[in-house]
C-alpha cells in the first residue's frame, strides 16, 4: 500500500491537474474568464407542454426540440427528427430553469463540521481564490435543489475582505470541470460600511471609515502598480518583474473586464459602496442590499444592479416593519432597479421559488418575479445568450412542473440540464420513501 501511495504521490509530481489546454487554472496564464459550451450530445423532443418562455406569450401544446443540449426549435408543428428521444408533457406547463446567483452550494454541506466547510480562506485578501476549484460535485445538497427547479447557481466564497472569484455552474456534472458554465463570474467582497454609531459625530465616522478602508485602498493601489509594471515589461530599460497570482487576479477586475460583488446591505454602506467604486473606477454589483429601497434612486441612476440575498428575513432593524424584506422587491421595481433574487444559501438553496412566492404576495408583479429567478439574473451575471428563457440557441435548461411554479403544492415532474434529463431523486426524496414504506 504504501508503494502504492508513492508511486501515485510521484505521478502527481510529474502530471499536475492542469485545466483546459495543459494550463492550471491556478496559472497567471489562465484565462481571465472562461466560458465553457454546452457538451450534451443527442437529440431529445419534449412535446405538447405549454413553453413560458419569460420573453413571450405562453405557447400551448408546443414542442421544444434539443439538440446538443441546445434549444433547437420552440413552437407549434416541430418535426421530430428520426432517432430523437420524445417526452410526453402532457400539456403541462414549461419553464426555464431557476437561477440562483448567490449560493455557497457545493462549498458547505455541514455548518457544524468545518471540514465540510470550504467558503473562506485564511487572510483578508484572496482575490486569487477560485470557488470552482473546492467545489463538491456529489454534495447531497446539489440534487436536493436541482429537483426542486433551480438548474444553475453562482457558487460564492465569504471570507476576509476580497473573498475570491465565484464562478456559475450547472448542478449537473461529474467533476467541476463539466458542471461549471463560466470562471471566474467576478470577484466578491465583503464592503466595510461606515459606522452608524449614533454618539459619534460625522467627522469621528468618517475619519473611522477611511482608517479601515486604508488596507483595501493600498492594495488595489499595489495591484494598479503592478497592472502598470507588466504593462511596460519589454520596453527597453524596463526589469521583469515576477508574477503574483493575487495581484494577477485582481487585473480583469481593474480593467472593467469582470464585476466587483459586493456585500453590503445598510443604506449608508451602499452609498458609501458606489461612491468609493466610482472613485475607484470599478464595476460593481450589490449583494445583499436589505436597505436598498431607502437609496433606489441613486442605485437606479447609477445602473449597479442588486442581488437580493433573499425574501425570508429579519427587517433591517428593530424600529422596521415585518414585512420590510417580503416588499422590498416590489420597491426595486418600482423604482425601476434592476435587481434578482438568490438565496444566499446550501442547505435551503431549495426553497428559491417560494421567496420569489413571498414577493408576489407583497405586491411583486407576478411576471417580474419569474424573471428574478430566471432572465434577471442571468443579465447581471452576463449569461442572457445563454440563460434565464426557453428561446432557440440557448442552453436547455428546463422544468416541467404540475402547476404554477410560485405554488408550493406544485411538483416538478421532470428537469433537464443542459439538454440532459436529469434523475429526479435526491437524499430527502429516498428517506421519503423509505420511511413510506417502512413496515407499521
Amino acid at each position: 500500500m504504501r508503494r502504492f501511495v508513492a508511486y501515485g504521490l510521484w505521478l502527481l509530481m510529474l502530471f499536475p491537474l492542469w485545466g483546459d489546454e495543459g494550463v492550471s487554472p491556478l496559472s497567471p496564464r489562465y484565462e481571465a474568464s472562461l466560458e465553457r459550451p454546452a457538451k450534451t450530445r443527442g437529440v431529445y423532443a419534449i412535446r405538447n407542454v405549454t413553453v413560458h418562455s419569460i420573453t413571450a406569450p405562453p405557447i400551448e401544446g408546443a414542442t421544444v426540440l434539443i439538440r446538443d443540449g441546445k434549444i433547437a426549435a420552440v413552437g407549434k408543428n416541430i418535426t421530430i427528427p428520426r432517432g430523437a428521444t420524445v417526452y410526453d408533457g402532457r400539456g403541462n406547463p414549461l419553464y426555464p430553469g431557476y437561477i440562483d446567483a448567490c449560493t455557497t452550494l457545493g462549498l458547505t454541506e455541514i455548518g457544524s463540521i468545518a471540514a465540510t466547510i470550504d467558503t473562506t480562506e485564511t487572510g483578508q485578501f484572496n482575490p486569487n481564490s477560485r470557488a470552482e476549484i473546492a467545489l463538491n460535485p456529489d454534495s447531497e445538497l446539489i440534487p436536493v435543489t436541482r429537483v426542486n427547479g433551480t438548474t444553475t447557481v453562482v457558487a460564492a466564497p465569504t471570507g476576509g475582505i476580497l473573498s475570491g472569484m465565484g464562478c456559475v455552474m450547472n448542478l449537473d456534472g461529474w467533476t467541476w470541470e463539466e458542471m461549471v458554465i463560466k470562471t471566474p463570474i467576478g470577484l466578491f467582497m465583503n464592503f466595510l460600511a461606515p459606522s452608524s454609531t449614533p454618539n459619534q459625530s460625522a467627522e469621528a465616522r468618517r475619519r473611522d471609515w477611511e482608517s479601515r478602508m486604508r488596507p483595501i485602498n493600498d492594495f488595489l493601489e499595489d495591484a494598479r502598480r503592478y497592472q502598470r509594471a507588466h504593462q511596460a515589461a519589454g520596453r527597453e530599460g524596463v526589469p521583469a518583474h515576477e508574477r503574483d497570482p493575487r495581484f494577477d487576479a485582481m487585473l480583469p477586475i481593474l480593467e472593467g473586464k469582470l464585476p466587483l460583488f459586493v456585500r453590503v446591505n445598510s443604506a449608508l454602506g451602499i452609498q458609501a459602496a458606489l461612491r468609493w467604486a466610482e472613485e475607484q473606477k470599478l464595476r460593481l454589483v450589490i449583494v445583499g442590499g436589505a436597505e436598498a429601497h431607502k437609496v433606489a434612486d441613486l442605485l437606479r441612476e447609477k445602473q449597479v444592479p442588486v442581488i437580493l440575498e433573499g425574501v425570508h428575513n429579519m427587517p433591517s432593524a428593530e424600529s422596521e416593519p415585518y414585512d420590510e424584506p417580503f416588499v422590498l422587491p416590489k420597491r426595486l421595481h418600482d423604482k425601476g432597479v434592476r435587481f434578482c433574487i438568490a438565496s444566499n444559501d446550501a442547505s435551503n438553496a431549495r426553497n428559491l421559488p417560494y421567496h420569489v412566492a413571498t414577493a408576489v404576495a407583497h405586491g411583486l408583479p407576478r411576471e417580474e418575479a419569474l424573471k428574478a429567478i430566471t432572465l434577471y439574473p442571468a443579465e447581471i451575471l452576463g449569461l442572457a445568450h445563454r440563460l434565464g428563457s426557453i428561446e432557440v440557441g440557448k442552453d436547455a435548461n428546463l422544468v416541467l412542473l404540475s402547476g404554477d411554479p410560485l405554488d408550493i403544492r406544485t411538483q416538478v415532474i421532470q428537469v433537464w440540464i443542459a439538454g440532459r434529463p436529469i434523475e429526479m431523486t435526491s437524499k430527502h426524496i429516498r428517506l421519503y420513501e423509505r420511511y413510506r414504506t417502512r413496515p407499521k
